[in-house]
C-alpha cells in the first residue's frame, strides 16, 4: 500500500471521528437547552394562579423590591386567618415546590399561607444567586414585617437549604418568629454531600453552559459550609418551639445534623426530632401527609403559648 492511499485512509478517520465528536457536541448542547429552557422547577404567574383558581382557592401573586432585588412571592388563603405559615423552599427550587401544602384544605383552615421564590429561583432574579444566607434573611423579612404584616402566630416550613434560611430569619428577627418546621435540615457546617462536579461546574469556561436554576444552586453548596458557620454564634438565640424531621437515609445532608440540632437549639423550648425510616432526602414529597400533620400540630402549640 503506497503512502497516498494510507494517507486518504487516515484522512478519512479522521473526518469521521470528528464527524462523531461533532454530532456528540451537538447531542450534549442540545441537551443544556432542553435543560436551561423546559426543566426550570418554576411556574409562571398564569400557571400558578390557574392552579389556585382550578381548586377555588384565593390567592395572589405580587413581587417587592429590596437590597437591589426584586423577589416574587404567593399568598394563599384568608388573611384574617388566626396564624400564619411561610414556606421557604431548596435548591434547585421554588416556591411552585409548595402547591400540594399551599392547597391543602387541612392547613388553609388553620392558617394564611406565604411562600417566597429565593433570590436566584423561579422568578427572584433567576440564576443570579446570593450565597449569603444573612443578606436572603434580610430580604426576606420584609415580606413578613412591614409588607404584609403577618399574623401572629408566624410558622416558618423550610426544606433542606431552606432551614438554613429559616433558621436565620429566627436568629435575626426573633419578634417576627413563633416556630419553626425543619424537614430534611441543613444546619450544621459541613455535614452535606458535595459531589465533586460542583467545583468543575464553577469554572467560567463550563458555567455558561450550566442551566440557571444549577447555576444558582451550586454557587449556595459552594458556599454553604462558610455561611453555617457563621450562624455558629447565633444558635442560642432561636427560643420558639422546632419540629425537626429528616429521612434516615439521606444521603445528602446528613443524619448527623440531628445531632447538631440538639446540640445548638438549647434555648428551644421544645425540640422534637422525627427520624422517618426507609426515607431519603425527598421526605417533603412521600412524607407530605406526615410533614403537614407536624405543621398542624406546631400552629396548635404556639397558639396555646
Amino acid at each position: 500500500m503506497n503512502s497516498s492511499v494510507k494517507m486518504n485512509r487516515l484522512a478519512r478517520i479522521i473526518r469521521k471521528v470528528g464527524r462523531i465528536f461533532l454530532y456528540i457536541f451537538l447531542l450534549l448542547l442540545a441537551v443544556v437547552v432542553f435543560l436551561a429552557y423546559y426543566i426550570q422547577f418554576r411556574d409562571t404567574d398564569r400557571a400558578l394562579a390557574r392552579f389556585f383558581a382550578d381548586k377555588r382557592i384565593p390567592a395572589g401573586i405580587g413581587y417587592y423590591s429590596t437590597h437591589n432585588r426584586t423577589l416574587r412571592y404567593l399568598q394563599v388563603g384568608n388573611k384574617e386567618a388566626k396564624a400564619t405559615i411561610l414556606f421557604v423552599h431548596g435548591a434547585p427550587s421554588s416556591m411552585s415546590y409548595f402547591k400540594n401544602y399551599l392547597s391543602d384544605d387541612s392547613l388553609l383552615c388553620q392558617a394564611y399561607m406565604l411562600a417566597i421564590d429565593r433570590p436566584g429561583y423561579g422568578y427572584s432574579g433567576f440564576g443570579k444567586p446570593e450565597p449569603s444566607i444573612a443578606l436572603q434573611s434580610a430580604m426576606i423579612r420584609p415580606l413578613l414585617d412591614s409588607l404584609q404584616k403577618a399574623r401572629h402566630p408566624l410558622i416558618l416550613v423550610g426544606v433542606s437549604y431552606g432551614t438554613s434560611v429559616a433558621c436565620r430569619l429566627a436568629m435575626d428577627y426573633p419578634a417576627l418568629v413563633d416556630g419553626l418546621v425543619l424537614i430534611a435540615p441543613s444546619l450544621a457546617p459541613g455535614e452535606e454531600r458535595i459531589y465533586s462536579i460542583a467545583y468543575f461546574i464553577e469554572h467560567p469556561w463550563v458555567k455558561w453552559l450550566v442551566p440557571s436554576m444549577f447555576v444558582s444552586a451550586n454557587a449556595e453548596k459552594l458556599h454553604h459550609r462558610e455561611e453555617l458557620e457563621r450562624m455558629l454564634p447565633y444558635w442560642e438565640k432561636i427560643r420558639v418551639p422546632v419540629t425537626y424531621m429528616q429521612g434516615e437515609n439521606d444521603q445528602l445532608i446528613y443524619t448527623s445534623n440531628a445531632q447538631f440540632a440538639k446540640n445548638r437549639l438549647v434555648h428551644a423550648p421544645c425540640l422534637d426530632i422525627t427520624m422517618i425510616p426507609n426515607r431519603g432526602h425527598l421526605i417533603a414529597f412521600s412524607e407530605k401527609d406526615r410533614i403537614t400533620r407536624a405543621i398542624r400540630e406546631m400552629v396548635k402549640q404556639v397558639q396555646a403559648e
